[in-house]
């Protein structure tokens, strides 16, 4: 990408920023009422191993409480913040009428809007995050291996955009359709439940973890987290990086498929 390019983009970036930040206090409030399901999911384990009188799968109840914390700070880092109702939007009202007659690409200008606004949002939520963490500390075990935060930024950092590619092909649905409201709420479903937000992956049994590894929810959420917490070592995580990778490739390629097919309809009926 050349030097001009690069400054086009930053200038989107810096953009972005100054438009989300004027959201910071509904960001905050969001992340503030977040915390909500976080207590009820904390009553809800401490019930169950009472009642179990044991751990689960290799959790107990401080290990399962970590993993709801680190699942809580992952989704603030990578889950898109209304980036497909803005992407809809711009198709739906004709606003992609003014990008196409300049030279930049549409999806690079909503990546960067993207990244500037969970730069925003993570900056913003933090820190009552920050204050669950230290409210809970004494179940905080930290990695030992400098490797393991290495490779958990990665996975990381791939989980965002495969997940904003994912929301992106979603968008592009309004090409075809007025309302993507029903789609995108199926898959958001299939999110939570597949991506380890309701439920750590891996308590579940091994016939179903094997199909669940090969769906890109997986790689979405709980597979950092995983990395972080340890419970993928050797092949198994070399094999969840590679295929969190192969998904990253895949989610990119179908947003620009789509970008292209939703393009090529919208011209043809004239938009």
């Amino acid at each position: 990408m050349s030097t001009s390019k690069i400054k086009k983009y930053a200038s989107v970036f810096n953009i972005g920023l100054q438009n989300t930040f004027v959201y910071r206090w509904n960001y905050f409030l969001r992340a503030l009422f977040g915390l909500i399901p976080l207590a009820g999911t904390v009553f809800l384990w401490a019930a169950v191993f009472k009642e179990r009188g044991g751990g689960l799968h290799g959790y107990d109840y401080g290990s399962m409480i970590y993993y709801y914390l680190l699942t809580l700070l992952v989704s603030n880092l990578v889950v898109p913040t209304e980036d497909e109702w803005q992407i809809a939007a711009d198709i739906r009202e004709g606003q992609i009428n003014a990008l196409l007659t300049k030279p930049m690409s549409y999806l690079a200008y909503r990546l960067s809007i993207f990244l500037s606004g969970r730069l925003v949002y993570s900056l913003v939520t933090l820190p009552p995050i920050a204050l669950i963490f230290v409210y809970f500390r004494d179940y905080i075990v930290l990695p030992t291996d400098p490797v393991i935060y290495v490779l958990t930024v990665i996975s990381i950092l791939m989980a965002a955009f495969i997940q904003f590619f994912i929301t992106y092909s979603l968008a592009m649905m309004a090409f075809w359709i007025l309302e993507i409201s029903t789609i995108v709420f199926i898959v958001y479903s299939f999110e939570y439940f597949l991506g380890g937000q309701m439920f750590p992956i891996d308590i579940m049994p091994s016939a179903v973890q094997a199909v669940m590894k090969w769906l890109p929810f997986y790689y979405e959420l709980f597979c950092p987290v995983a990395i972080f917490l340890g419970r993928l070592k050797g092949a198994e995580l070399v094999q969840a990086l590679a295929i969190q990778s192969g998904w990253l490739l895949l989610a990119w390629a179908w947003a620009r498929f789509m970008w292209q097919r939703g393009l090529g309809h919208y011209q043809a009926v004239g938009g």
